[in-house]
């Protein structure tokens, strides 16, 4: 990587966006994001990790500090998830705590400044590694069609294939109406995972535009220096209320699709 003394700012940021690529066929359909891959895997097998740290020494007594932060956590995610969720199905649970505490910590990458991870990868001879995988549309938009794949399954296991089908052609409008109840049900069955991947990706990218612009202010001087420094802590400070609160709606609108898929219209 170039030295960031000859990189415009345009061209700075426009690195740091840029994801390391690899092909494994032809076409752009065949092009692998390998640092959201890798990143995202790595952030999954921390999680996994860090909730088996708090159980290893888990007692019934009095809780050390991790325990006792791990089950608060757990507690908030499942009874967020059971006054959503009102069907039977005890896999809700289980999802809600694996989507917001996996991009929990895909979005917490947002804290650790570009340079911090680029320079190094640079001197190893990885050109471009863009940290935050949400900030990816590629992972959002997998983590949505996981979703609307759950959606499918909860609804065929509650209604049978024939109970969906007839659902999907007859409502909202009756059977007479099939036609425009089947472009109303597509419209709306695709455009709950669209929504998902599209909020999130739009929150984390747009604030990682912010973060590399206030990191391009903090080089241009002294003056930008302390500007930078103090619009970063501001903007630090901010995304400790917005990361959370992205991965808490992702968790939640998921909930909510997946208890709506099982009523009945």
């Amino acid at each position: 990587m170039a030295a960031h003394g000859e990189l415009t700012p345009t061209s700075y940021i426009q690195h740091h966006l840029q994801n390391l690529t690899a092909q494994v066929g032809e076409g752009s359909f065949m092009t692998l994001h390998v640092d959201t891959l890798v990143t995202s895997l790595v952030m999954g097998l921390l999680v996994v990790m860090l909730f088996w740290l708090g159980t290893r020494k888990a007692t019934a007594g009095v809780p050390g500090k991790w325990q006792a932060f791990v089950e608060i956590m757990l507690e908030f995610v499942d009874k967020q998830a059971r006054d959503t969720y009102h069907g039977a199905s005890k896999l809700v649970t289980p999802i809600a705590i694996t989507l917001f505490f996996w991009i929990l910590l895909m979005n917490m990458l947002k804290f650790i400044p570009a340079d911090f991870i680029a320079v190094p990868l640079s001197w190893v001879g990885v050109e471009y590694w863009k940290p935050v995988p949400t900030a990816d549309v590629n992972a959002t938009l997998g983590l949505s069609i996981s979703v609307f794949f759950l959606m499918l399954f909860f609804a065929l296991r509650s209604k049978g294939l024939g109970g969906f089908t007839k659902e999907f052609l007859t409502a909202p409008f009756g059977k007479w109406m099939m036609p425009f109840n089947l472009i109303l049900n597509i419209v709306e069955w695709l455009s709950k995972p669209i929504s998902l991947a599209m909020r999130l990706f739009g929150n984390m990218f747009g604030g990682e535009i912010v973060f590399l612009l206030i990191w391009v202010l903090g080089g241009a001087g002294l003056l930008g220096l302390l500007g930078g420094a103090t619009f970063g802590l501001g903007w630090m400070i901010f995304h400790l209320l917005v990361i959370p609160l992205q991965a808490f709606i992702f968790m939640m609108l998921s909930i909510v699709y997946l208890s709506l898929s099982e009523d009945s219209h």
